[in-house]
């Protein structure tokens, strides 16, 4: 017995050490792959609320001088760089007939892009970043902030400084926030960013139950010394010509929309990810990422007392997606994906068949969820479907489809319904009137899409729904007119109205997924008529005004549970404010 256990601890070590060795020369077989890929691109993400510069190349796809999928977000800098570059070189075509505000814009842009350029050397002229043979070291106001660039390593540390305030017949509101960011890249194929964003508001803002687009997670509630709040992201992302990996932690969006998308809408809070993009060919591009949830289910097995405190353990959340997006003809792409959210599948951490990006998880789910012998065994699975248009120049046509729950029956019988929601509508930018953007679209979400009966794999992460703000059993229409006088201002008037149905639930023993009454009783309702004014003083830099009309009605305990209590009712808010970075 003595000389067998010598012998299998021995062919333990052996094995270990073996499986060990043959993991790390696996990886760094790949890393040698990668590195003998060549470089093209780096992937610093700048944020999706930097509005203007994702409208501006927007106008430019509307323009027809750049195709542009506005179905993944947030884009890269580079990628934006590379955009303004290649409408640079086309002002000068006969056909390219841009304003002198437009111009200006794409100036202003590249030089807030300076980084992101294959010069190796910056220094400052006139306060601005602007590229040298002379000095690498630079303290700018246009954008604000410290840089550094040479041949290998290029850095920028920005400050995050923001304030509002707003006041309406319910009272005042302040906001204020700080924090600071930086982004870097080392040679040609590591990109990293990181930001923290502290935030103090006078008035609890944002809930999971509320029907907001506001952004975050309130962790210390001081009564009348306002609410706080924080958020850090950040990234590092290895890229070279045809795609790039990296894990990253961040809002995004997928879905066709500017009210907001019903694929992930980029207001839940953000979460970590493995993040893979890949576009190996002009037709084809793909995107998939494996993110950690947040679950907020406490696992009672694992949470325990420690020092007379309580040491609460949630269970494991997890989710998987992917896209496949092709462009059959040029300015005009279709894409189709779908993701899975899942937990407890037997072991600790992710399972291994979900970090495979290209699968159809709803066929994994079958295989690994087994036979449903003792309860309810399966997962959380969505399909996603989107067309994007553009071959109208100053037109973009989309449609975005979120399916919670897709059969071919149902399509056939009028008394019942797939558990679906869409998004369709038009944005016209220039059409006869120079500087003036159009947009119209409506969004429908039937009853019971998002929701799913077990809170480890409904959708959402932090509690907060990762779909569209509304939720289901609902419906929004929206349009907005915008005019951009001159370079850095935006003029923007817009209406909505938005409603809410009777609110189910799926757990309810009484609840008829497929065949319940669609907005048969309209339990809140917002209409919202807005004037909102910005001006880009410096990069990234922007002092903002708005009017705000909203009139909330229905049954009241709604209105108290979908509606921040500065909102009730009818009110006309005023605002003022000034941010510095996001």
């Amino acid at each position: 017995q003595k000389w067998l256990d010598i012998k299998f601890k021995r062919f333990k070590r052996f094995f270990f050490i073996t499986h060990i060795n043959m993991v790390k020369r696996t990886l760094y077989i790949i890393l040698i792959m990668l590195l003998g890929l060549g470089s093209y691109t780096q992937e610093v993400y700048e944020h999706v609320s930097n509005n203007n510069i994702y409208n501006f190349l927007d106008e430019m796809a509307n323009e027809k001088l750049i195709e542009l999928n506005s179905l993944i977000k947030p884009y890269s800098r580079k990628m934006i760089y590379e955009k303004l570059e290649e409408v640079n070189g086309k002002l000068h075509d006969d056909d390219t007939k841009l304003s002198k505000r437009q111009i200006n814009e794409l100036n202003f842009y590249l030089r807030s892009y300076t980084l992101e350029s294959d010069s190796k050397n910056l220094s400052i002229t006139k306060n601005k970043l602007s590229l040298t043979k002379n000095n690498n070291l630079a303290f700018a106001a246009n954008p604000p902030g410290l840089f550094y660039k040479d041949s290998l390593f290029t850095l920028a540390l920005q400050p995050i400084l923001g304030g509002s305030y707003s006041s309406n017949s319910n009272g005042n509101l302040t906001h204020t926030w700080g924090g600071a960011s930086m982004f870097g890249y080392i040679a040609e194929n590591v990109a990293f960013y990181a930001s923290v964003r502290d935030n103090n508001v006078s008035r609890l803002m944002i809930s999971p139950e509320y029907f907001v687009h506001t952004r975050g997670v309130p962790v210390k509630n001081f009564g009348d010394e306002g609410v706080d709040y924080a958020d850090a992201r950040g990234g590092l992302m290895f890229s070279w010509k045809w795609g790039s990996v990296g894990i990253v932690k961040d809002h995004i969006e997928w879905g066709l929309g500017y009210n907001g998308t019903n694929i992930q809408s980029g207001h839940s809070p953000s979460f970590a990810q493995i993040k893979l993009e890949l576009k190996p060919v002009r037709w084809f591009e793909f995107n998939y990422y494996h993110g950690w949830l947040v679950s907020e289910v406490v696992d009672s097995a694992r949470s325990y007392w420690t020092n007379n405190t309580y040491r609460v353990v949630y269970h494991d959340k997890y989710m998987a997606a992917n896209m496949f997006t092709f462009y059959p003809f040029k300015y005009l792409n279709f894409s189709f994906g779908n993701s899975i959210i899942y937990s407890d599948m037997g072991g600790n951490g992710p399972h291994l068949a979900y970090l495979i990006p290209f699968l159809f998880y709803k066929a994994v789910d079958i295989t690994l969820s087994g036979y449903e012998k003792y309860g309810y065994a399966s997962n959380n699975n969505q399909f996603f479907f989107n067309i994007s248009s553009r071959n109208i120049k100053h037109l973009h046509l989309y449609f975005s489809l979120f399916a919670d729950d897709i059969s071919v029956k149902y399509f056939f019988d009028k008394d019942l319904y797939n558990s679906f929601s869409y998004k369709l509508g038009f944005r016209l930018s220039n059409f006869i009137i120079k500087n003036v953007t159009l947009t119209t679209e409506y969004t429908r979400t039937n009853p019971y899409v998002y929701q799913h009966h077990a809170a480890t794999q409904d959708y959402t992460s932090n509690s907060y729904n990762m779909g569209n703000y509304l939720r289901d059993n609902s419906q929004e229409l929206f349009l907005s007119l915008r005019f951009n006088p001159i370079r850095g201002l935006n003029i923007k008037a817009s209406y909505s109205i938005a409603q809410h149905g009777d609110d189910y639930d799926i757990n309810d023993p009484d609840a008829n997924v497929h065949s319940d009454p669609i907005l048969n009783n309209i339990v809140w309702e917002k209409q919202n008529f807005g004037v909102d004014a910005s001006y880009e003083v410096v990069s990234n830099t922007y002092l903002f005004m708005n009017f705000n009309y909203q009139n909330i009605t229905g049954e009241q305990v709604y209105i108290e549970m979908f509606t921040p209590e500065y909102y009730w009712g009818s009110t006309s808010t005023f605002t003022l404010g000034m941010n510095m970075g996001f």
